[in-house]
């Protein structure tokens, strides 16, 4: 196959020859163009022209370069079609290619795997050689009619490759309401092995094949099979700031370009986010939900050292001001988001757990945090959380990783996901008559990590009651009334529905990367000095006062990520 004037195959194949890593990528595209009926067969019977595809790269490797004699090939495929729910996988397309992608719930250990065994008979010494799949198989007696010996495995005579099993569990945003997510066993093997971490994206290529899952005790259900993947390609999708896989039409494309070029989209936004819950207090929560969503630029410095964008919240206050609200639509809003209760979490629940499987052997599962990377996760009553869970996402709010060394594992995996929290004040209800600090019953340790922290307070006033008592009650009448017959008013016609939200909330993460102007940088840089001057002059004038600085470098950091969102 030649693009032009380049055979690029050919020089895949130099490639394989130089580096000694034989691995060739093939792409269906090219196929496609090449012989489209070759496509299709390999689509329905992928296993006997994958060994084809593998035995004639094996060929041409040896005819480009005769020295390399019996190194195996290993051909992968990646195609440009849209994955397949994994819900979706119904049982005709059993032993056919398929594309589906999801996040790595687990990741086991690589182990060999026969593929050749050879036997010898311990009478005769008759020596045979059975090619098997990659499964159990039962030892045939020996062939030589006079002896009728017994076979020995002859363990340094038999053929391996490096298998590993990996658990694909489907995208949150997949998942239909109240259902509970499905995974799947992936079986990768040679060189895809060791690619991917737990809370890795990833897109799948493989063979839909069925698992015998019976066991000796369990003969009359036999018939039991558990669907798995034999892998042949596995992409990472974890690029930029954005790491859910979203395609865009051009019409939309068109339509995403226009509202950004609306004037007020701004404020448009803003009453986009949970139009049900109104009040003067929620306008500048709003806003700095809105800024959460967007998130501001993640930067690599030249030295490897890591800046998140990701931005984190806290909304502290009384019972009944829609904080759990909030957090609700912010998990449907966001690209990825991940709803979890602080009183129902626990330390490796949130981080990663180490789990023990059926041979005895240990492997790594990825928590909440692990699995809302590049998105936001909601965790309310924030403050019911034991003090030792909450000091396990410290590391995960700041560096944005979380190390692991339990059970021979260490690792690090990533978590670069922006918190939400809600939580209510010591005494349950805010107390006026206590400062700010005895109201709030969280470590300065967690506190300074949060970019914005509201104070939510239901104050008693009446015209104020008013109005939110007949903002509740017009979203009863109006959402018991049929949608033809209800009247939008004229705010609610300027909001955006949630599903336009959510696109374009992710077009904007995956298209835009702003960075602070000099003049931003200046004024921001400058306040910082200000208020850091005044707090040493009070602390010279009244030496007998709290030594408390309101403002440190992380908060400076806030505020340049929440002017670039």
């Amino acid at each position: 196959y030649r693009d032009g004037e380049n055979h690029i195959y050919l020089y895949k194949l130099s490639h394989c020859r130089d580096t000694k890593e034989f691995l060739m990528e093939v792409n269906i595209r090219h196929l496609m163009s090449f012989n489209s009926d070759l496509v299709t067969r390999l689509k329905y019977h992928p296993k006997d022209f994958l060994s084809l595809f593998e035995q004639v790269a094996e060929e041409q490797l040896h005819r480009i370069s005769a020295s390399i004699i019996s190194m195996k090939m290993q051909v992968t495929f990646i195609s440009d079609e849209r994955p397949q729910l994994m819900r979706k996988l119904a049982e005709a397309k059993t032993n056919t290619l398929i594309k589906i992608n999801g996040i790595i719930l687990s990741v086991g250990k690589a182990r060999p795997t026969a593929t050749e065994i050879s036997f010898s008979c311990s009478k005769c010494g008759k020596t045979r050689t059975i090619n098997t799949s990659l499964g159990a198989i039962k030892i045939p007696k020996c062939d030589n009619g006079i002896c009728n010996g017994t076979n020995i495995i002859m363990a340094s005579k038999c053929q391996y490759i490096d298998t590993q099993l990996l658990k694909l569990q489907e995208n949150p945003e997949d998942v239909p309401p109240g259902e509970t997510p499905r995974n799947i066993l992936l079986m990768v093997d040679r060189y895809l092995i060791n690619r991917v971490t737990p809370g890795t994206r990833v897109s799948v290529m493989g063979i839909l094949s069925l698992l015998d899952s019976s066991t000796k005790r369990m003969e009359e259900s036999s018939s039991i099979r558990t669907p798995f993947l034999k892998v042949v390609n596995i992409e990472v999708e974890n690029n930029g700031i954005n790491r859910s896989h979203i395609y865009f039409t051009e019409t939309e494309e068109r339509e995403m370009t226009k509202m950004a070029q609306d004037p007020k989209i701004y404020e448009k936004l803003v009453r986009s986010i949970a139009p049900q819950i109104s009040g003067e207090y929620t306008e500048d929560i709003k806003k700095a939900l809105l800024c959460q969503l967007l998130g501001g630029t993640r930067k690599v410095l030249p030295d490897g050292v890591k800046l998140r964008g990701d931005i984190n919240i806290l909304l502290m206050g009384d019972p009944s001001t829609a904080k759990s609200q909030l957090l609700k639509f912010i998990e449907k809003a966001a690209p990825i988001g991940v709803y979890t209760s602080g009183k129902g979490s626990s330390a490796a629940g949130l981080t990663a757990s180490v789990i023990k499987d059926s041979k005895g052997e240990f492997f790594l599962e990825g928590g909440a945090m692990v699995l809302a990377d590049g998105g936001i996760i909601c965790i309310d009553e924030f403050d019911k959380m034991r003090e030792v869970d909450r000091v396990a996402i410290h590391e995960a709010m700041e560096q944005q990783t979380i190390s692991v060394a339990k059970a021979g594992i260490t690792t690090v995996l990533n978590c670069r996901a922006s918190v939400l929290a809600a939580a209510n004040p010591i005494f349950g209800r805010y107390d006026d008559l206590k400062d700010v600090g005895e109201n709030i019953d969280l470590m300065t340790t967690i506190l300074s990590r949060f970019d914005c922290i509201f104070i939510v307070r239901d104050v008693r006033d009446a015209e104020r009651d008013r109005n939110i008592a007949r903002h509740v009650m017009g979203v009863h009448i109006n959402a018991s009334l049929s949608v033809g017959a209800s009247s939008s008013s004229a705010a609610s016609s300027q909001e955006i529905p949630a599903d336009k939200l959510k696109k374009f909330i992710t077009y904007c993460r995956d298209r835009c990367a702003p960075r602070l102007g000099e003049e931003a940088a200046a004024v921001l840089s400058g306040q910082y000095v200000h208020i850091r001057n005044r707090v040493r002059e009070t602390l010279a004038e009244k030496p007998g006062s709290s030594a408390a600085v309101p403002i440190t470098i992380r908060q400076l950091e806030a505020l340049v990520r929440l002017s670039e969102a």
